[in-house]
């Protein structure tokens, strides 16, 4: 008698392989072509160039702080302190400047805090081996209770004119937040492209067990990329205080990690890690931006634009899963 031979599940057909590869892929440029649809169609302001690079403007500052919470959900985490570490980074800076009136001391206070706060997080988490949810909450709690202590619940101002120029400034008609903004992007997108680091940032959000057996350095990648995350919420507060001349203790960067989380999702990139690009989250945090300025042109409450944010997320996820 024959012994039975075992068959191999079916593949899915390639035209179905093809088509779910070109969904991810252009899932988010679609979506942002039909947003823009959206708002030109509903509001006839929405098309005037002043418009459209107020938007752009507006959203440099959280597409900065996604773009840090880009790599921290590719590599299998999440960082839930970004707004209040922007919200202590800005603080320090606006202090620090009080103290010398030497704007570079200013923004190097800012981006030490940051960077620290960043290593704090990526230290509790591989070597303290906390949950990212718990680690980050804590830092979270920690550094908006700090910034609160410090302002006395109020606000930390210095109306520095060269300090303010950083982010009131223009070259060549764009204004200097959107610069960065597209440096940090392109600076990102080619790292994690075209760089080991990328790769193993990739592999580390893949699978970490088979990282680890693959001696690849697990602890220091995600170290790492905290560290970046926090140091990019500096740069997101060292422009927005510099816009401001101010920082408050209980506002500045109030839920910017939801808005960060949204962009980067809505961008394609997976909340389970090792799947993402940085041209995704630029694509989601326009979206968010285009989708903020339609609902005021349309008179819409702006208590109801957190409930589209979140709506938004749940049907990215959902999404994510059918892909």
């Amino acid at each position: 008698m024959n012994a039975p031979v075992a068959t191999l599940p079916p593949s899915a057909p390639a035209w179905r392989t093809h088509g779910t590869r070109l969904w991810s892929d252009y899932s988010a440029a679609a979506a942002l072509v039909a947003v823009v649809l959206f708002a030109a169609f509903t509001s006839p302001q929405f098309a005037t160039p002043q418009n459209l690079l107020n938007i752009v403007r507006q959203v440099s500052v959280i597409g900065i702080v996604a773009l840090g919470m880009t790599l921290v959900i590719i590599v299998g985490g999440i960082d839930l302190s970004v707004g209040a570490v922007l919200a202590l980074s800005g603080g320090a800076a606006l202090w620090t400047l009080g103290l010398t009136e030497q704007p570079w001391l200013g923004v190097a206070a800012g981006l030490a805090t940051g960077l620290l706060a960043g290593a704090v997080n990526g230290l509790l988490i591989t070597w303290g081996r906390l949950p990212p949810f718990i680690a980050t909450l804590g830092m979270l709690a920690a550094a908006r209770s700090l910034i609160l202590y410090i302002a006395d619940g109020g606000s930390v101002s210095n109306a520095n004119e060269a300090y303010g120029n950083i982010a009131n400034s223009q070259w060549l008609g764009l204004a200097t937040p959107i610069w960065l903004f597209g440096l940090a992007a392109i600076t990102l997108h080619l790292v994690m492209a075209h760089s080991v680091f990328g790769r193993y940032v990739y592999a580390v959000g893949s699978n970490e067990r088979a990282s680890r057996l693959s001696a690849l350095p697990v602890a220091g990648v995600k170290f790492a990329v905290y560290t970046l995350c926090g140091g990019l919420a500096a740069l997101g507060a060292v422009l927005e205080s510099s816009r401001l001349n101010s920082i408050s203790s209980a506002n500045s960067g109030l839920a910017y990690e939801l808005d960060a989380i949204a962009a980067v999702i809505i961008g394609g990139t997976r909340m389970s890690g090792g799947r993402g690009k940085v041209i995704g989250t630029v694509i989601g945090v326009l979206i968010l931006g285009i989708l903020n300025n339609a609902l005021n042109l349309m008179n819409v409450s702006p208590y109801l634009q957190g409930m589209v944010k979140g709506l938004i997320i749940v049907l990215a996820v959902l999404v994510q899963k059918k892909d």
